[in-house]
């Protein structure tokens, strides 16, 4: 899902890797660097409709929409699809869908009724429990090597965000032939990170 701006989708993956702190587990970063092209449209991989439902609205709560596209509107659900689809291995396949099912299961009988036909308040609450579970105080030290399903469902949300040309270039600011650097500026003067090649 490398940006059409010339940026290499290692030099995407390394940028990705500082913004989540440098810890991508082992399935996802394999996996991004074999490459994956996104599409609008066209048949899922692996995802059934229901659990693409399921998949859309919790991307768009990782990384919602504001001043820039939100990851649904960047692709990062079909980019899901496609990278746990086609570059998983088969054991973090497997550890993504059950922890997929486990949490739609866990929703429905929480609420009677499919994440997707949630109010965007309880939606996001799940979401925050299942970040709590996985990133808060109390959670279980990372397994790089067999993350957990939201461990590697958030990094393939941001490693799909960022390496879009929608994350690449609106909110990165891709600047292709960069000037002066300043390593000094202020935030507030610049608004948000940018990007260099």
């Amino acid at each position: 899902m490398a940006s059409s701006a010339n940026i290499s989708r290692r030099e995407a993956l390394k940028r990705t890797a500082l913004l989540v702190g440098g810890l991508v587990s082992a399935p996802v970063w394999s996996s991004a660097l074999t490459g994956c092209a996104p599409t609008s449209d066209g048949p899922l991989v692996l995802l059934s409709e229901a659990q693409f439902e399921l998949v859309a609205p919790m991307t768009d709560i990782i990384i919602p929409p504001t001043d820039t596209p939100g990851a649904r509107a960047a692709g990062v659900p079909r980019f899901i699809d496609r990278m746990v689809g086609d570059s998983f291995l088969a054991k973090d396949r497997k550890r993504f869908m059950d922890g997929l099912q486990a949490f739609g299961a866990q929703v429905r009988a929480a609420h009677q009724r499919p994440f997707a036909e949630l109010s965007r308040a309880l939606q996001t609450a799940a979401v925050a429990t299942l970040d709590d579970d996985t990133f808060g105080p109390d959670a279980p030290p990372p397994d790089p090597e067999a993350p957990s399903f939201f461990r590697m469902f958030k990094e393939l949300t941001l490693v799909g965000y960022y390496t879009s040309e929608v994350g690449a270039t609106q909110e990165l600011r891709l600047n292709i032939v960069p000037g002066y650097y300043d390593g000094n500026v202020p935030f507030a003067d610049i608004g948000r990170a940018w990007s260099q090649d």
